[in-house]
């Protein structure tokens, strides 16, 4: 059992290297240290339950998939839609297959299923996990905006655009009519402006 854990622990290393793996399209916007793939991968698996559950989905599912969705870019980096203009994008299910490759069948297997769901678009969870993602850009773009990245402004409207579930279009226009620490406020028993 040992012997097929090795490609397991050298899996968790890699995976690590996300927390340091910038989302490159932020700094066209002139963020200077954006969120790394880590960062982002987990408010995404956050949100992808959050609007599961109001979908009459999986929640744990749709967290699932999407905590999986980036991981293949450990090995390619995070290209962003730009740069996919000028390089040939890499198939994040042959990535995956290298990734998992040597690992335990049964873990190898559900690896690579989570990530064809997920680029299938069909299951109402990776539907779910898919707007996650979307919804989590507009909120970090909303987030930046706040903190003084006007040009932000792009990557908020291109991500609410591309909303698809009822519930992920209703909670994006929430997020937009509230300012990024209204929660704070709530939380403190202030009243709002």
């Amino acid at each position: 059992m040992a012997d097929d854990l090795c490609a397991v622990a050298h899996f968790l290393y890699e995976a690590g290297t996300l927390k340091h793996a910038r989302r490159t399209g932020w700094w066209m916007a002139g963020v200077r240290d954006p969120e790394s793939v880590a960062e982002h991968s987990w408010r995404t698996s956050l949100i992808a339950s959050v609007i599961a559950t109001l979908e009459g989905a999986d929640p744990a599912r749709a967290a699932y998939l999407a905590v999986w969705h980036d991981t293949q870019e450990t090995r390619t980096g995070d290209v962003n839609y730009l740069g996919k203009k000028y390089s040939t994008e890499a198939d994040p299910q042959a990535v995956t297959a290298d990734q998992v490759a040597g690992m335990p069948e049964v873990l190898a297997a559900a690896v690579r299923e989570l990530v064809a769901e997920y680029e299938a678009k069909e299951s109402r969870e990776a539907v779910c996990a898919r707007d996650a993602d979307k919804l989590e850009c507009m909120l970090q773009g909303i987030e930046y905006k706040a903190q003084g990245y006007e040009n932000a402004q792009r990557w908020i409207d291109n991500s609410r655009g591309r909303i698809v579930t009822e519930t992920g279009q209703r909670l994006a226009d929430e997020l937009l009519s509230q300012g990024s620490l209204d929660w704070l406020r709530t939380a403190l028993g202030e009243k709002q402006a």
